[in-house]
């Protein structure tokens, strides 16, 4: 009923058109900041008199939006609203929840410059990367249309003489979506529109970080006339908002995206036992990562330097998938490096509204004083190489952190073990191909990976051996695209979900075998 799915295209800002309109946009969108969001329950909209002000990390001094937090009280009229809403919305045939999906990429595509705009001043995302996640948002919506059409139609079974037999899917009720800050437009759109072709309904609890973005997909969603209730708005606390869901008996999924500690948590929360529970909750988890690019010998050093840099430096390191580790054969360990802090040390470190900026700041003051300390403890673990200093240097607030790399780091060290979420590279030398798959192999994380090798029996063994969830061959291990290279991995990365990916929508879904005998 629908076209074959194609992902969006991206654009190129060194000409003229995406250019203009991008910052034709970002004008747009300064006139629009500091307006008020409430929670959204059904068709009700709550002013909570619990203000979150969203600010740009970039300049603190300019406010986003404020946003209503949620209560716990609220968390239960959302269900409730949900719950009202499941009968009616499972019930809608599944082309029919599709052309909402449908509807509402078509909306996003028209204005996919205003949505990256917002990602700029929100999130603190560079011009790439902001209108990237925005065509991956739409990319979700339209792939997640589909594959519910897909997933709706009978399974069918080896055939029993004298019986019909068939397999069907349904969904699973009311469910939670908590998604992270470095991804709020493209992984929320995900994870929501996901749950909802599936049939579900939904309460979305954004992150804290960037709330106003999630707003502005609440109106994308009315916008596509979505029946009340089908999505409910909670954004707050974790501490509050996020415990109320998770612990509510009827929630029968909670799909999340972001640090390993959390997700546990939500894990631990969902499976603890409760007389009022009428199921197994499940936990669609994507966590977190300590990602690795190995480079062979006889590798060239600068195209593996392009790669790495982009991998660990994109949107100032802040992504599950991002490279922090560059493990090295030692025939070539000195010339990757060379090459690394080279084209490291050029990137343009400021405000992300300017066309000419690389790397914005990081989200945060938490984030930031995180990052400083691993700087601190990666003098004491390894050679400073590149950055390292004090980067706060915004006289208007903002948290810049500059690409810094660390040398000759021991592959058991905390810098080359525990997940930092920033701009930092540690460098490590291996002896052999072997042994750099077995180091990077050698953490709890298992999310992404990259090999750079012009050997075929280097590459099959990183095929069997590397123990990852997306393994990049002779490319960056960042920007996986929908229904190109499904995104999620196991170990404490989570629960292995490949988002965007065939398999994806069953997550949401559970299944009914029917038999009749004639």
């Amino acid at each position: 009923m629908f076209s074959v799915f194609q992902n969006e295209p991206l654009v190129n800002f060194t000409e003229d058109n995406p250019k203009q309109r991008m910052q034709e946009a970002l004008t747009l969108v300064v006139g629009k900041l500091g307006k008020s969001y409430p929670v959204v329950i059904g068709k009700e909209r709550v002013e909570t008199g619990h203000i979150n002000p969203s600010r740009n990390p970039s300049r603190m001094s300019q406010l986003i939006g404020n946003v209503s937090d949620a209560s716990p009280e609220l968390v239960d009229r959302a269900f409730e609203s949900a719950h009202s809403a499941f009968p009616s919305w499972s019930n809608t045939p599944v082309e029919t929840r599709a052309r909402y999906l449908i509807k509402a990429a078509a909306i996003m595509r028209r204005k996919i410059y205003e949505y990256s705009a917002w990602l700029v001043y929100e999130a603190g995302k560079s011009w790439p990367e902001a209108y990237a996640e925005a065509a991956e948002a739409v990319d979700f919506l339209e792939f997640y249309a589909r594959e519910a059409v897909r997933w709706g139609q009978p399974h069918p079974t080896t055939q029993f003489p004298g019986e019909e037999n068939e397999v069907s899917y349904f969904p699973l009720g009311v469910g939670g979506v908590i998604a992270p800050w470095n991804f709020p437009l493209a992984i929320l759109a995900g994870m929501t529109a996901a749950a909802i072709a599936a049939g579900n309904t939904v309460l979305l609890k954004p992150a804290e970080q960037t709330p106003v973005i999630a707003a502005k997909f609440m109106e994308l969603l009315d916008a596509a006339s979505l029946p009340a209730g089908v999505v409910n708005f909670i954004p707050g606390p974790g501490e509050t908002v996020g415990e109320a869901m998770t612990g509510h008996p009827g929630i029968t999924f909670v799909a999340f995206t972001g640090s390993k500690d959390v997700g546990l948590h939500i894990n631990q929360r969902l499976a603890t036992p409760n007389p009022e529970k009428k199921c197994i909750p499940r936990a669609i988890l994507e966590m977190g990562g300590k990602d690795a690019i190995v480079v062979d010998e006889n590798v060239n050093p600068d195209i593996a330097a392009d790669g790495i840099v982009a991998s660990a430096f994109g949107f100032q390191g802040q992504k599950c998938s991002a490279c922090s580790r560059l493990i090295a054969h030692t025939k070539v360990y000195d010339a990757v490096l060379q090459k690394v802090v080279e084209k490291a040390a050029k990137l343009v470190v400021g405000d992300p509204a300017d066309a000419s900026t690389n790397m914005g700041a990081v989200i945060d003051a938490d984030s930031y004083r995180k990052i400083m300390s691993y700087i601190a403890i990666g003098r004491s673990e390894g050679k400073l190489v590149l950055g390292g200093e004090d980067s706060n240097t915004s006289n208007d607030g903002g948290y810049f952190v500059h690409p810094t790399i660390f040398a000759d780091v021991a592959p058991t060290s905390r810098l080359a073990q525990e997940e930092i979420f920033g701009p930092l590279l540690s460098v490590i030398r291996a002896n052999s191909f072997q042994e750099a798959i077995s180091i990077a192999n050698d953490t709890q994380y298992g999310l992404t990976g990259g090999v750079y090798s012009n050997s075929r029996e280097n590459l099959e063994y990183a095929r069997r051996e590397f123990q990852v969830g997306n393994l990049y061959l002779n490319r960056k291990c960042t920007g996986a695209f929908v229904d190109v290279q499904p995104f999620g991995g196991s170990k404490l990365s989570g629960t292995n979900s490949k988002a965007g990916g065939r398999q994806y929508l069953g997550l949401f879904l559970q299944g009914k075998s029917v038999c009749e005998r004639w």
